[in-house]
């Protein structure tokens, strides 16, 4: 105490690191004293002078390369090692021009790489800020939400199940507290809490009084005192030894890893054939052939396809991020394109999840209950006619019991009300106001003494409240069903009466037809001081007040986008605890499909997995589930080859979300334990935003699979041209270093364009892609080899005929560069559009990023056509007006030429699938 009293004497608190003190040694009473704290928090001054004392609740950042490392990284690629090692033998060999050249293309696309990478990484950093997790805390009184980072010693937080513990917490309430601290122990089964002290020494995984940073709470509730904060945690003195490195690797640049080491061993390969018969068939000079396969060489392999995935993939995610759906793993990105199926939660994502009662049944009465969100306005009518609260004790009586039996509570922000805690006992807080019940006073007439939580194991939540007198009353408000198995009496207008179970199962669903959802509410009588409440006590012996019926609206955009999903070819199957005719009448709303088949939690527990494969295809509405429930139905669409998206909020969808080929966790209202397990997380709760994902998703993949199909095909042409002159013994068409000219200029105008791609017209037409459909399909297998034919075919053409015109080698080489990069131009003009005709005037004008693209490099053209000094490097020669529109016309035949494929070829595909 001594040391305690010290501080408190200098008004100071120590900066000490937690590990330096044993908190979960000292009393709750000796914890707060300490912490200059109590039950109201701290004052908002005291806030701020600690926040600038210990600065913000923040782990220290992850080690990041320096950018001298992060530059030279962007060598580590086989093609450009094969780059490096072609301009070192060049140079050896006197040709100075040529290996300045190579190594000009080398450091343009490592400077490519280095920039982008720093940007991803500030990209990725603003994405770990709109994920930092929220605190509920109380200070000057107050109960509110803050930013994690805000939080500072000697701060209440409250908490409960499904929340991630933000800060190093001494505890100061525990009901039926348990939390998973495997982050810090390694122990898999959650730990027992409660407020009273241990030993001083005892093991971190036996420090009871104690919750700590980054773990999660798997059951209850509780309150603590904040101890520790940023560094000085548990988890971050952990965290302050070891160095986390995101890698922005996914499937698909792995596979295009393989191939760019595969297409690298093919290429070296042909180039040592070439130069073998270059040598002894062709009797060329050493020197002169090696120069030719190093054209060869750097005309085959596409050095700029891995900084063009990479910055089509890392814009995907910002564009995303733009649109509330923050990706966490960048593999989503690619396995939204193939999603088949999009099992979605009702609350808050399909619905506006700003939940009123609007009606209410008694043992003899129906109310209907009027007003709007949560305002504590409105007015209660029975039969058509207005009535008044007051006069109905039994009503009165239930908007008490749900004013007590909850831990929400009403704010008001301008004209605006809104709710901490959960939405639906937020509108049982906003119905005690349209009854004229004071929250303060209520509270202080009946002080809570003891509480179960709401579970999703027994489904239910009470209160035990005792009176100044020392009267007990129990107050359980759950889900109808189980409720009504607790009850033995119900509630009528001249006193307790036996319960007629048809009765209330009849007004059950009666509300639920009508789209509400319903709760029941009960009370128990003590009769005597009752110390604390345990599930035994409320098992039976209920007596049944009656049943709220809470509506959430469906949202107008949810419509719009479940039926977008559908003309997708996406089913769009919901997901609720609801009852069953709550969840019909939203699904209709919804205009989901077959609405009218239902299946229920308890019907899915009596159907095998291969029954439950065969009814989860044609059923659209999975009513009173639970998240055990989810896993099986995720298991079941995969085990029929769907590609499954699946939305969650609770700890317990944990397991579900990571089933999930996509996991989509709630960025508002989703615990942390969902946002952990997920691969993408919405920052609006809004099923919208699913649906944009998806489209979004859709594009990228396009938009990966045009830079392919314009990047390969391409060099593959220009690599045909040189073997092809190479093989015949007949004069370069063009040089080594020009080939690297045309490379470097259109790997970053060109090529790039294609990762700022809007969505084609009928993205959101399609099916879904298959699942495993290889990014080298067979439509681009065959779209490479035709257009390297073509190209070889229009630029041999174009050499030899203004060869015939009088044309010296140097002017035909020009030529033939220019007439490269046209034909490049309208090549990818053509790519834009995968399936629709490209000739169209959207189609030619093209987005402002390809037209930025085409403009850059037709004046990189002109500079190398006719500025001195590019003769100097590439040996070029100014052309003629006539012989511009030349290369022009061969770029519009090319074009012409690929549209007329383009047709054929999907003729071909409509009869084949037919």
């Amino acid at each position: 105490m001594t040391v305690i009293q010290r501080n408190l004497a200098t008004d100071e608190i120590s900066a000490a690191p937690q590990g330096e003190r044993a908190w979960h040694a000292v009393s709750v009473d000796e914890a707060l004293a300490f912490q200059q704290s109590g039950a109201t928090g701290l004052s908002e001054e005291q806030a701020r002078d600690r926040l600038a004392r210990f600065g913000p609740n923040l782990l220290p950042p992850t080690k990041r390369r320096g950018a001298l490392l992060r530059f030279f990284a962007q060598f580590h690629d086989v093609m450009i090692y094969v780059l490096i090692g072609a301009g070192a033998v060049t140079a050896l060999l006197g040709h100075w021009l040529d290996a300045l050249v190579i190594l000009a293309v080398v450091m343009v696309n490592a400077v490519i790489g280095f920039v982008q990478e720093g940007k991803a990484e500030n990209a990725l950093n603003a994405i770990r800020n709109m994920l930092a997790p929220k605190a509920s805390i109380i200070r000057q009184g107050q109960r509110r939400t803050v930013p994690g980072s805000e939080l500072v010693p000697g701060d209440i937080v409250l908490f409960e199940a499904g929340a991630r513990v933000p800060a190093d917490l001494r505890l100061t309430e525990a009901s039926s507290l348990r939390i998973e601290e495997a982050v810090l122990t390694g122990e898999s089964v959650a730990v027992e809490k409660s407020t009273l002290a241990v030993g001083k020494t005892v093991a971190l995984g036996d420090r009871s009084s104690m919750a700590f940073s980054g773990t999660l709470v798997s059951y209850g509730q509780g309150k603590g005192v904040v101890v520790a904060t940023g560094a000085d945690t548990e988890i971050g003195r952990i965290s302050s030894m070891l160095a986390e490195v995101t890698t922005l690797q996914t499937p698909l640049t792995r596979q295009m890893g393989v191939f760019a080491r595969w297409l690298t061993g093919s290429v070296l390969g042909i180039a040592v054939l070439v130069l073998m018969f270059g040598l002894l068939v062709r009797d060329y000079s050493f020197s002169e052939i090696f120069i030719a396969v190093v054209g060869l060489t750097v005309a085959a392999i596409p050095e700029g396809l891995p900084a063009i995935l990479t910055i089509t993939l890392a814009i995907g995610v910002q564009g995303m991020a733009r649109r509330n759906a923050i990706v966490r793993r960048l593999p989503a990105i690619e396995t939204l394109g193939s999603v088949s199926v999009i099992c979605s939660d009702k609350t808050g994502t399909l619905t506006r999840n700003e939940m009123a009662v609007v009606s209410i049944a008694t043992a003899r009465h129906r109310f209907t209950v009027s007003g709007a969100g949560y305002a504590p306005h409105g007015e209660f009518a029975s039969e058509g006619q207005a009535v008044e609260a007051g006069n109905h004790p039994v009503l009165r009586e239930i908007a008490r019991a749900g004013l007590l039996c909850n831990d929400a509570s009403l704010n008001q922000l301008n004209d605006r009300w809104t709710i901490e805690g959960d939405p639906m006992e937020g509108a049982l807080v906003a119905l005690a106001g349209k009854a004229g019940l004071d929250e303060n006073t209520e509270t202080s007439a009946l002080p809570r003494s003891d509480v179960i939580p709401f579970d999703a194991r027994h489904r239910f939540m009470a209160v035990l409240l005792h009176s100044p007198g020392g009267e007990g009353v129990i107050y359980v408000k759950g889900a109808p069903e189980r409720m009504l198995q607790m009850c033995g009496q119900q509630r009528g207008s001249n006193g307790d009466e036996l319960l007629d179970t048809d009765y209330w199962q009849s007004q059950v669903e009666e509300i639920a037809a009508r789209g509400q959802r319903v709760l029941a509410i009960a009370v128990k009588a003590t009769g005597r001081p009752h110390p604390a409440l345990s599930v035994d006590d409320v098992e039976s012996g209920l007596t049944m007040l009656g049943l709220f019926g809470l509506i959430d609206p469906p949202r107008a955009e949810a419509i719009a986008a479940v039926a977008e999903c559908r003309s997708a070819g996406i089913d769009v199957k919901m997901i609720t605890g609801d009852h069953a005719g709550t969840a019909r009448a939203i699904a209709r709303q919804l205009g989901l499909e077959n609405p009218d088949a239902v299946l229920t939690g308890h019907a899915i527990d009596t159907l095998d997995d291969e029954t439950l494969r065969r009814r989860v295809q044609d059923t659209a509405v999975f009513a009173r589930t639970s998240p055990e429930h989810k896993l099986r139905l995720v298991m079941a669409l995969q085990a029929s080859g769907e590609v499954v998206a699946m939305t969650g909020d609770g700890v317990n969808d944990a397991p579900a979300l990571k089933r999930a080929d996509v996991g989509i966790a709630m960025g508002r209202n989703g615990s942390e334990a969902a946002k952990e397990a997920a691969e993408m997380v919405l920052a609006d709760d809004n099923f919208a935003t699913i649906a944009e994902a998806v489209r979004t998703g859709r594009t990228v993949y396009d938009n990966l699979k045009k830079a392919i199909l314009f990047i390969l095909p391409t060099n593959g042409g220009e690599a045909l041209v040189m073997m092809a002159a190479i093989l015949l013994g007949s004069t370069l068409p063009i040089t080594p270093v020009q080939i690297l000219w045309v490379n470097m200029v259109t790997a970053v105008t060109l090529a790039l364009a294609f990762a700022f791609e809007p969505a084609e017209p009928d993205i959101m037409r399609r099916p879904p892609r298959a699942a495993g459909e290889a990014i080298l399909s067979g439509f681009l297998i065959w779209r490479v080899g035709f257009v390297s034919t073509l190209f070889l075919g229009v630029l041999s053409g174009m050499f030899a005929l203004v060869q015939a015109q009088g044309a010296n080698v140097e002017e035909a080489r020009t030529i033939v560069v220019n007439t490269l990069v046209v034909l490049e131009i309208f090549y990818l003009f053509s790519v834009r559009y995968l399936k629709a005709p490209s000739i169209t005037w959207h189609g030619i004008v093209g987005t402002p990023a390809v037209l930025i693209a085409v403009g850059a490099v037709s004046a990189l053209q002109i500079a190398f056509t006719y500025a001195p000094f590019m003769r100097t490097f590439f040996d070029t020669r100014p052309l003629s007006f006539a012989q511009g529109a030349q290369i022009i016309a061969a770029g519009v035949v090319v074009l012409l030429i690929l549209e007329i494929e383009k047709r054929i070829y999907a003729a071909m595909t409509r009869r084949h699938q037919q």
